[in-house]
């Protein structure tokens, strides 16, 4: 269903039903909610949880920005590189206030908020925001953003900078599956078939590289975060993979130790993806981290 969240229309996905505690998911750079697969998401429910996700503004079925413009990718990195502003379309910041117009459309005071790679720099700066909103925060793969952490692995870098062989679907799922099989879980590998449903289901719901493109700009226009983080109060996990070739766990590493209190836990074996098996792993994690937070916020509201 489309809701109306920070002047937009927002896709948005509710499973689980009324009268449990909420969890937001909120996911990474150009992915849709389909990305969180739905036996993540199933485990979270029968975990005794109401998860909502959606697609964030600019990719899937939300509402676009193509009026925008795209810019120019290789001058901002340029920019970005040399610690002068990026300018970008929106900001992460506008993407947080987009999913805290979620909740309030869906009458939602407080959420557990969870958010994997772009969607954990949302996370932090949604329990940043608005802390009354947060009972806990779940920040996955995800990343300061302090300058001076390592980026990707080089044959990442170098495949990231590659443009499909073509426009059709199979050369346009062929060019994902490489990215994959660089950045997937190498304890946890899946078959070429298996990404290929994947990708397919993905493609067909909504293909949208520009809005890509303009989210990209948005992290790299992010520049503050790093200062942001210390003022998170909420209950903080951050998991991270210990073989992620994409954002590498000293990311992972430099968010736990700028938020007080939180908890760090590396995950063996998982890069940036969400495999049946990971999913199981995180979702092990986050539903007791969530109940714990759940129950403290209870004794604490008591007279």
């Amino acid at each position: 269903m489309k809701v109306t969240a920070n002047g937009l229309q927002i896709e948005v996905d509710d499973t689980g039903g009324e009268g449990r505690p909420v969890i937001l998911l909120i996911m990474g750079l150009g992915m849709q909610l389909v990305a969180w697969p739905t036996g993540f998401v199933q485990q979270l429910v029968e975990a005794g949880f109401r998860v909502v996700r959606h697609d964030n503004r600019d990719i899937g079925l939300s509402q676009g920005f193509d009026h925008a413009g795209v810019g120019n990718l290789v001058w901002e990195t340029i920019r970005h590189r040399l610690g002068l502003k990026v300018r970008s379309a929106y900001t992460l910041q506008d993407m947080t206030l987009d999913s805290l117009g979620v909740l309030d459309a869906l009458g939602i005071a407080k959420a557990h908020i969870v958010g994997a790679s772009m969607g954990g720099m949302i996370a932090q700066r949604l329990a940043a925001t608005a802390p009354q909103r947060a009972t806990s925060l779940v920040s996955i793969m995800s990343s300061s953003g302090a300058r001076g952490l390592p980026g990707p692995r080089r044959e990442v870098t170098s495949m990231l900078m590659r443009r499909p062989s073509g426009n059709s679907e199979p050369e346009l799922v062929a060019h994902s599956i490489r990215l994959l099989r660089l950045i997937q879980s190498p304890a946890y590998p899946q078959t070429d078939e298996e990404l290929a449903e994947r990708l397919t289901f993905g493609m067909r719901r909504s293909y949208h590289p520009a809005g890509l493109m303009r989210q990209m700009l948005a992290i790299g226009a992010d520049a503050d975060r790093p200062q942001v983080l210390p003022r998170i109060q909420s209950p903080t996990l951050v998991l991270h993979g210990d073989a992620d070739a994409l954002v590498p766990i000293a990311c992972g590493e430099d968010t736990a130790k700028r938020i007080p209190g939180s908890k760090f836990v590396p995950v063996p074996g998982m890069g940036h993806d969400l495999p049946p098996e990971v999913c199981t792993i995180l979702a092990n994690h986050i539903a007791p981290f969530a109940h714990a937070a759940e129950a403290k916020e209870s004794r604490e509201a008591k007279p």
